[in-house]
């Protein structure tokens, strides 16, 4: 029987991600145009004040792609060109929640970013992401990222201090992570 997590985690090796299941599958969305990359500042929810990419929960019977598109055209006005799966993360965070959410990029969008309720759009330079005002785990894999490195990131945080770590590159012959999961009716559906 597989051991279970302390209650509150305080380490990735304390918990077993095999039985692990999120409270919440999220996105990311990451678009790059001409040497620059569309993200955003966060104004309410989960990292509120910080930058982010765009991105958010799935809602019931969305695939993470189509979660992904949806969340950039509700927070900034715009349609990726295209989703492309770049990379996985695994939060689970010490109070109990967890998330497990879904990255991917495109190579531009249709239309011009425009503020709305939710964020406030910010085009920056590949080489001046603004680190400092994003979360404490996008330095690990956003290099990755950048350089076509597809990525499996599993982590603890308390509150928004991360505790713990693990970030591995996924071989280029790796599978798409998301193919064919669906947000489910009910969280204890959620597959690891």
């Amino acid at each position: 029987m597989p051991s279970q997590p302390p209650a509150q985690p305080r380490r990735v090796d304390d918990i077993d991600w095999s039985t692990w299941r999120p409270v919440d599958l999220a996105t990311l969305l990451f678009v790059r145009e001409g040497g620059r990359v569309l993200l955003i500042e966060k104004k309410r929810g989960l990292g509120e004040g910080l930058v982010n990419a765009p991105g958010g929960r799935l809602e019931p019977g969305e695939t993470p792609r189509e979660a992904a598109l949806r969340e950039v055209e509700e927070e900034l006005r715009v349609r990726p060109r295209e989703a492309v799966w770049a990379g996985r993360h695994r939060f689970q965070f010490c109070d109990g929640y967890s998330m497990d959410v879904h990255v991917y990029q495109s190579r531009g969008a249709h239309g011009l970013a425009e503020e709305t309720a939710e964020a406030v759009p910010l085009w920056v330079d590949e080489d001046a992401i603004p680190y400092a005002r994003m979360w404490s785990d996008d330095p690990l894999w956003i290099p990755l990222l950048l350089r076509g490195v597809r990525f499996d990131g599993r982590y603890v945080f308390d509150g928004a201090q991360m505790l713990d770590h693990q970030v591995e590159a996924l071989p280029p012959d790796a599978a798409d992570l998301d193919l064919g999961v669906r947000r489910p009716a009910r969280p204890e559906e959620i597959a690891p």
